[in-house]
């Protein structure tokens, strides 16, 4: 089993899996919350994370069907928790996921790197399913782009 399955599947079990997402989300509220009530003026952003799978029904070699369908519901369940840790708090939120769906890794433009059989790096370049340079400017660019919007602190 490559590198990624494993990590996917075998970290954690489902129970847990769930669990660690509740205590994300609820993790992420407290540090809206903790900000919020600290510098009450201050602009927060909560940036999720670049698209990293294809979309449904497109295969994703060399990771499994079962760890790609995983992978999707993580990254799902992750988008949906940072937005409405957002929204629950008074920050905004940097819907990168939503950006970057024509640039997972293995799209004509990826902004992350798709993983290697064994899930190791390659020397000299970005880590498996982590932003590439391209990326790593989108996020950049859509983090300015929402910081300088007008009639905002």
């Amino acid at each position: 089993m490559p590198l990624l399955g494993c990590v996917l599947r075998g970290q954690l079990d489902p129970t847990a899996r769930d669990r660690a997402l509740v205590e994300v989300a609820e993790s992420l509220k407290e540090v809206g919350r903790t900000l919020r009530q600290r510098s009450p003026r201050a602009k927060v952003l909560f940036v999720d994370y670049l698209t990293l799978l294809p979309p449904a029904g497109e295969p994703a070699p060399p990771l499994s069907d079962v760890d790609v369908a995983l992978g999707r519901r993580v990254a799902d369940t992750l988008e949906r928790l940072t937005g409405e840790a957002a929204a629950d708090t008074g920050c905004e939120w940097v819907r990168v996921a939503q950006a970057s769906r024509e640039h997972h890794a293995w799209s004509q433009r990826p902004w992350t790197m798709k993983p290697t059989r064994f899930g190791l790096p390659l020397p000299g370049r970005p880590a498996p399913l982590h932003p590439n340079a391209e990326g790593m400017r989108a996020v950049a660019d859509l983090i300015v782009g929402m910081v300088g919007r007008a009639g905002n602190p």
